[in-house]
């Protein structure tokens, strides 16, 4: 894990290889501004205009989310709008397919990192997995952790766990952790499917205290959010953040 990087951003912690799901998501739960923090504001359908990234940056940057999600492309417009607030700019690398060459990751690591970008979301070598080929699993992904970590960003990696067996998930999620992911991620949202509650749970079984669990993909309300949330998920990634905040019924906002 990249020095000095929390994967909380609560007061619960992680304790002898245990991650209290019940206790985070109760505390999470607990007011609009601390769900907030466990949020990754995300857009990024490919469709996306400059003032709709640039209207998800400030809504970050209102309500207090984990960072701002977007695309390559949108790295520089997300760092502009962001400068000075405090809220990090996340982007996706290799996405949404999870086939793009060692050195392509490494290079978009460093140019996007140049650009301002302190949270990596990549997606594993899908079809290498489910070939068994997990030594280039394990290169690609330990590879862009040491790239993303010199940065002194964080490292996100997708499995598309709709896309997995059971054991292809439980391989993906300990190869991930060994090469040094700081989260592990359900899904990238373009699939046949996003994140459930079972394999979030499945997620945190392997993961324990390791990594980080961020479910992504089909959450649109709070409901979806708290089961996530007890599930073992301590980040959500949604589009529909500022909706699932209101549902709290209280004020919002910085």
């Amino acid at each position: 894990m990249a020095a000095g990087v929390s994967i909380s951003t609560t007061d619960i912690e992680f304790d002898n290889g245990y991650f209290d799901a019940a206790g985070f998501a109760a505390q999470t739960l607990a007011s609009a501004r601390s769900l907030a923090t466990v949020i990754d504001h995300t857009l990024l359908k490919p469709e996306a205009t400059r003032e709709q990234v640039e209207k998800l940056c400030s809504e970050a940057a209102e309500y207090g989310f984990a960072c701002a999600m977007v695309n390559p492309v949108w790295a520089c417009t997300a760092a502009s709008v962001l400068a000075g607030t405090g809220i990090p700019v996340g982007v996706v690398i290799g996405f949404p397919l999870g086939a793009s060459l060692v050195s392509t990751f490494r290079q978009e690591v460093a140019t996007l990192a140049r650009l301002g970008a302190k949270e990596i979301d990549m997606v594993l070598p899908i079809g290498q997995l489910k070939s068994g080929n997990h030594q280039a699993v394990e290169h690609t992904i330990r590879s862009v952790a040491s790239a993303t970590h010199h940065h002194g960003a964080i490292l996100k990696v997708i499995l598309e766990t709709c896309l997995l067996t059971v054991e292809e998930k439980l391989r993906a999620a300990e190869i991930a952790i060994q090469a040094g992911t700081d989260f592990l991620k359900t899904s990238t949202g373009f699939s046949t499917g996003g994140a459930t509650s079972a394999d979030v749970a499945l997620l945190r079984g392997v993961a324990g205290a390791r990594c980080g669990v961020k479910a992504s993909g089909g959450i649109r309300t709070l409901a979806d959010a708290r089961v996530m949330l007890e599930a073992g998920a301590n980040r959500i990634g949604a589009s529909a953040s500022v909706a699932i905040l209101r549902e709290l019924g209280e004020p919002i906002g910085q």
